[in-house]
């Protein structure tokens, strides 16, 4: 079992951008999960991250220690969600900026997160973190049910600190949850 958990792990210790990356423990990953259970966003909006729930549904939780080199996410790890579902709105990257920048029916709220006024919102508004695709483990190393996602950045703090990392601005940290073929 030791070497077949080995593979991904070392293929993530050869991304671009990656400081550290180790296999979380059960009672880090539990510490964790109710700290997370407890976020909420600026005005009181909930938060729910789906990625980090469905991660720790997984047998097996990388946490990655990167840096700005590490490539961005290859979907939204942010979106805004009305009390009926429909998506007010979105988390914006620079490779999809474009489909944004001329349209009339989106505010910039920031470079990085787009809201669309036509989608009112009754109350109950989330921000919802959904799990977040991470190709570079797949069926053919061994992996399955691949999930990845951003803890928020108080449980980030906590795990830093139960593995004694230093507490760093420039570094974040990604999850990525997998089951074995």
């Amino acid at each position: 079992m030791e070497e077949v958990l080995a593979k991904p792990l070392e293929i993530i210790r050869g991304l671009r951008g990656v400081v550290n990356a180790f296999y979380l423990s059960k009672e880090v990953l539990g510490k964790m999960k109710a700290e997370e259970d407890s976020v909420k966003a600026m005005g009181d909006i909930s938060v729910n991250n789906e990625g980090f729930t469905q991660a720790l549904g997984r047998d097996h939780v990388i946490a990655i220690i990167k840096d700005p080199r590490f490539r961005p996410p290859p979907e939204p790890t942010v979106v805004l969600v009305s009390g009926e579902g429909d998506i007010m709105g979105v988390e914006v990257f620079p490779f999809s900026a474009k489909e944004y920048l001329n349209r009339e029916d989106v505010v910039w709220l920031s470079d990085a997160f787009v809201l669309f006024p036509n989608v009112k919102g009754s109350g109950g508004e989330v921000f919802v973190m959904p799990p977040v695709s991470f190709p570079e483990l797949n069926e053919g190393i061994g992996c399955k049910d691949v999930v990845s996602c951003s803890p928020a950045p108080t449980c980030d703090l906590m795990m830093r600190n139960h593995y004694d990392l230093k507490d760093d601005p420039k570094l974040a940290s990604v999850l990525v949850g997998f089951n074995l073929v």
